[in-house]
């Protein structure tokens, strides 16, 4: 099992009124699954996302990655994990424009401390994986929208996480470089990669294994 969450609840505050926006959910994904959690706008997906991410804890209830008490760690214990356990990637790409694609993969790596000489030739592998050998030296501005978001996807991959999280991975895409990020996400999921992909987007979800739903903060799947 890597991910379990049980009895999550979160609530905001908004000035003395608390806000509820995730409600008992309860969820379950095992190792080298594909799974879509789908919601529209102001479900709460986003909010699951984020705690998911460890970028956010749940106001009560519990949540294991990969066998760790998420919910009993502290922001620096959260941030090593993301750091090597999540892939994430966003819908707005979130690439230093300054850095070349490879520079942009390399990026974790240097976070987590890892020789200059491993840092380059496991971003050159990463971004061998998802089809742009070719474009190492490119930077941002030299590449399509689909090709940014594969550099993501490197980067997402090169620390070799237990958990790719994809937020709206297509948002930004026209439908045919969509469509070559989601048979790229298939790919990797045959490979063995674990991923979770949040989306509004019925047809984007039905390229997931499974699908779940959230609306009003309550998560329900489809037997």
């Amino acid at each position: 099992m890597i991910l379990e969450l049980k009895n999550i609840y979160k609530n905001y505050q908004q000035g003395k009124m608390e806000v509820p926006v995730l409600k008992d959910v309860s969820f379950s994904m095992e190792e080298g699954e594909y799974v879509a959690i789908m919601g529209p706008s102001g479900s709460g997906k986003t909010t699951l996302m984020n705690i998911i991410g460890c970028l956010d804890q749940a106001t009560s209830g519990t949540f294991f990655l990969d066998g760790e008490d998420i919910s009993k760690c502290s922001e620096n214990e959260m941030s090593d994990i993301r750091l090597h356990k999540i892939g994430f990637v966003f819908q707005s790409f979130h690439l230093l424009p300054r850095q070349t694609a490879q520079s942009n993969v390399e990026m974790p790596l240097q976070y987590a401390k890892v020789p200059k000489k491993e840092r380059i030739a496991r971003s050159r592998k990463a971004l061998e994986r998802v089809g742009l050998a070719e474009r190492v030296g490119f930077f941002p501005n030299q590449l399509s929208g689909g090709q940014m978001q594969r550099v993501a996807i490197a980067r997402a991959l090169v620390n070799n996480p237990k958990l790719i999280l994809a937020d709206e991975p297509t948002g930004a895409l026209d439908s045919k470089s969509g469509e070559q990020v989601m048979d790229l996400f298939k790919r990797l999921n045959e490979e063995g990669v674990s991923v979770l992909m949040i989306t509004h987007d019925a047809e984007i979800a039905s390229h997931a294994k499974r699908v779940v739903t959230i609306r009003d903060g309550v998560l329900t799947e489809k037997e």
